[in-house]
C-alpha cells in the first residue's frame, strides 16, 4: 500500500485527460477519454473523479486503478462470459474490440438499500407493491441483505430513456431485448454477481449491488465497461456491516460513496459550486481504491508514475495504441 507522503506527492500528477489527434472522434465521459479507431476503440481512463452526476476534480492513480481492477476482474470471470478487452497497453489505456451494446445496463442487488426516490429501499418502505416488479418479503429494514440476488433493469441514461423503474418484464415488452437473449443476461449477470460476492467475501467486503454493462461481438454475448471496480459498484466493510445495522446507521463504505459523504460533511448536496477537492479527501479515496485493489485482487498495486499524458501520447505517435 502506498504511504500518505507518496499519495501527496503524486496529486499534481493526477491525469486529468489526454488529447490524441490522429486517433479518430473523441468521446469524453465523466471520467474517460474514448477514441473511436476502425473496429477498435481507445479507452483513457483519467483520474477525474464524478459525484451527484459532475466532475469534480482528480484523484492520483484512480484511473489506474479502475482500468486495472477492471482487466483483473475480466480474467477472472472468463468462464462465464466472454469481455471487450483487445489489450491493455498501458494502466491506463484499454483498447477495446468494437460492440453492440445492448440499451438495457443490469443492476444486480444483494441487500435493500439508498436513499434517492427511485432506490429499492424508499420504494419498498414507502409501500410501493412490487418494487421493480419484485415480490419481496415483510419486515426487511434498510440495509438487510435479500433473500435472494435480484436484478432491477435501467435504460442507458445517455439515449433519453433512462428509467430506474423498469421491469425485467418491461425489457421484453418494450422490445428492448430479445427474449432469449434477455434470458441469458439475466443468467449471466446473477453468476457474475455471485462470483464476485465470492472474491468480496474473502477480502473482507461485501459486495452490495453492481452495474453490469452488456454488448455482443460476433453474435456472443460480452460484459463491457468496467466490472466490479469502486465507482461501479457498492461495496462495504464486513466486519462493521453488522454493528451498524444493529445500531441503525449505515454501513461503512468502501466505494466511490466515500466522496459523496464527504462532500455531504461539508453541506454540498449537488446543487449549486461544488467545494474544491481538499488534498485529504483525495488521500483518503486513492487509499481506499487502492486499498479495495489490493483486497480484491491479493496484489501490490504497483502504480505507473511519470508524466501519464506525456506517455499515453507517445505510444499514440508511435502507432502502438491502434494494435
Amino acid at each position: 500500500m502506498l504511504n500518505r507522503d507518496q499519495l501527496q506527492s503524486a496529486i499534481p500528477h493526477a491525469l486529468e485527460g489526454v488529447d490524441l489527434p490522429g486517433l479518430g472522434e473523441r468521446i469524453r465521459g465523466k471520467v474517460r477519454d474514448m477514441y473511436l479507431a476502425g473496429d477498435r476503440r481507445v479507452i483513457v481512463t483519467s483520474d477525474r473523479v464524478s459525484a451527484f452526476d459532475r466532475v469534480l476534480g482528480t484523484v492520483p492513480f484512480k484511473g489506474q486503478v479502475l482500468n486495472q481492477l477492471s482487466a483483473w476482474w475480466f480474467s477472472q470471470i472468463e468462464d462465464i462470459v466472454g469481455h471487450h478487452v483487445a489489450a491493455m497497453p498501458d494502466p491506463n489505456v484499454m483498447i477495446t474490440r468494437e460492440a453492440k451494446t445492448l440499451p438495457v445496463e443490469v443492476i444486480v442487488r444483494g441487500y435493500i438499500t439508498g436513499s434517492t426516490s427511485t432506490s429499492l429501499w424508499t420504494l419498498y418502505n414507502d409501500g410501493v407493491d412490487k418494487p421493480y416488479g419484485l415480490d419481496l418479503p415483510e419486515g426487511l429494514r434498510k440495509n438487510d441483505k435479500l433473500p435472494e440476488n435480484v436484478i432491477t433493469p435501467t435504460t442507458k441514461a445517455e439515449q433519453g430513456q433512462h428509467d430506474e423503474r423498469l421491469t425485467c418484464a418491461e425489457v421484453e415488452s418494450n422490445g428492448l431485448v430479445e427474449p432469449d437473449l434477455w434470458k441469458q443476461v439475466q443468467e449471466v449477470a446473477l453468476e457474475i454477481f455471485r462470483r464476485g460476492q465470492e472474491v468480496a467475501d474473502k477480502a473482507g467486503l461485501i459486495l452490495v449491488d453492481t452495474k453490469y454493462e452488456f454488448g455482443m461481438i460476433d453474435g456472443k454475448l460480452c460484459v463491457i465497461d468496467e466490472i466490479h471496480t469502486p465507482d461501479s459498484s457498492r461495496y462495504w466493510v464486513k466486519d462493521t456491516y453488522q454493528a451498524a445495522i444493529d445500531a441503525g446507521k449505515n454501513p461503512e463504505h468502501f466505494d466511490k460513496e466515500y466522496l459523496r459523504l464527504k462532500l455531504v460533511e461539508q453541506g454540498f448536496k449537488g446543487d449549486g459550486e461544488a467545494p474544491e477537492l481538499s488534498d485529504e479527501i483525495k488521500i483518503g479515496m486513492a487509499s481506499q481504491y487502492i486499498s479495495a485493489y489490493e483486497r480484491l485482487t491479493g496484489e501490490d498495486f504497483v502504480p505507473a508514475i511519470g508524466d501519464r499524458e506525456a506517455h499515453i501520447k507517445a505510444l499514440a505517435e508511435s502507432g502502438k495504441l491502434l494494435g
